[in-house]
């Protein structure tokens, strides 16, 4: 599977899935869930809202993945995932690496060969930048899903995506 970084807008990107940093409610709030919730328009709402109705009362545990429509995105789901806060005092490595995991799991299960990520639990979430990356390209790099062909890590400033490129420097000499 190709890996690539890039900077921008994740909710621009033109591919067959784009993961949102979401937060349990699935039903949008800041960062780049409430930006793709309103890119997307109502339709991925609606769609939450059936999920939380169904098989998700309490909201989508943290790690775990589910898709929606894409609404009016450029891309044709919208693959949900609930990434940890960081904490200095407990581990939540893990949880974070089951985002990338169950999120390119789902996207094989769709039959997705492109996916958009942004950089889980690094904005709100406070996760520190260089780690989140470190992560993120722990699980890509590893990953064997049989369809996804790309996936794309979307940073959202110019100083995420160099610190993405140095990180990923470092894996290339590991």
């Amino acid at each position: 599977m190709e890996i690539v970084l890039v900077q921008g807008d994740i909710t621009g990107e033109r591919v067959d899935a784009v993961v949102n940093a979401a937060n349990s409610s699935l039903l949008g709030g800041g960062g780049v869930d409430g930006a793709i919730h309103r890119r997307g328009g109502p339709a991925i709402l609606e769609e939450c809202r059936a999920l939380r109705a169904s098989r998700y009362g309490r909201g989508l545990p943290t790690g775990q993945a589910v898709a929606t429509t894409a609404g009016n995105l450029p891309a044709r789901w919208v693959i949900h995932t609930v990434g940890p806060v960081w904490s200095a005092d407990e581990d939540r490595s893990r949880l974070l690496r089951d985002c990338y995991a169950n999120s390119l799991r789902v996207a094989d299960e769709l039959g997705a060969t492109s996916v958009a990520f942004p950089l889980i639990s690094a904005g709100v979430y406070r996760w520190p930048v260089e780690d989140a990356v470190r992560q993120a390209l722990t699980v890509l790099r590893a990953a064997e899903p049989a369809g996804v062909a790309q996936a794309r890590l979307v940073l959202f400033s110019p100083d995420a995506l160099a610190a993405a490129r140095t990180v990923a420097a470092g894996f290339a000499t590991d």
